[in-house]
């Protein structure tokens, strides 16, 4: 017979354990690179950029569009380094926690 208290307990226990592992999640750190290294961009779990560095040689005027590309790309580049660490961090948080339900992919809940 279906345990509906018992499940409920376990959604509740995942709800904090979730909630737990996003106030983690500031403190993940990714970082992507472009241009062989001259742009790095920095970001955190929160989906926040926390830094760029680049070459002093991309500072010139001529060179304006080439970093703005490069930028762009480190940013992305970051962006899918973090995502890929948010959802372990999610998982992991719930591993075990849930019950597999076909068709139900509980991982895009973290995304």
């Amino acid at each position: 017979m279906f345990d509906i208290m018992g499940m409920m307990g376990k959604v509740k226990e995942a709800q904090a354990k979730i909630k737990e592992a996003q106030g983690r999640l500031v403190h993940l750190t990714a970082d992507g690179e472009a241009g062989a290294g001259m742009v790095k961009v920095y970001v955190n779990g929160e989906r926040k950029v926390l830094k760029i560095e680049m070459d002093e040689s991309l500072l010139t005027p001529t060179d304006k569009e080439m970093l703005s590309d490069l930028i762009v790309a480190a940013t992305n580049k970051a962006m899918e380094a973090i995502e890929v660490k948010i959802k372990t961090e999610m998982k992991s948080a719930t591993e075990g926690m849930l019950p597999n339900i076909p068709g139900m992919d509980l991982g895009s809940m973290f995304g």
